[in-house]
């Protein structure tokens, strides 16, 4: 009866981790995004915010029909995009200030 009971409850546990990991993932990505947001991405580096935004909506899509594994992958590939464009948004901004009239270089 124990082994039993001990096999249900790690069935059970089992049976989170999906669900768990996928939230997990999707709000690193929205994190990201908001990261890339506030960097500017949305002008600066609009190749890769577009990408981030178009992977963390086909991840929530893959989620609710609890495919959790590929919403997992989606939600990966959204945050990679996500702090691609944040890292080209402020290079992006540093090199205008850089080339700006005015400034001393």
């Amino acid at each position: 009866m124990k082994r039993l009971l001990a096999l249900v409850a790690v069935a059970g546990a089992l049976a989170g981790c999906g669900p768990v990991r996928a939230t997990s993932n999707l709000l690193d990505a929205e994190v990201q995004i908001q990261a890339a947001r506030t960097a500017g991405a949305e002008k600066l580096a609009p190749y890769e915010w577009t990408a981030a935004n178009l992977y963390i909506r086909k991840a929530r899509e893959e989620v609710s029909y609890s495919d959790y594994q590929a919403g997992v992958d989606f939600a990966e590939k959204a945050s990679r995009f996500a702090n691609q464009a944040r890292e080209q948004a402020m290079a992006n901004a540093n090199a205008d200030e850089a080339l700006a009239p005015g400034t001393n270089p």
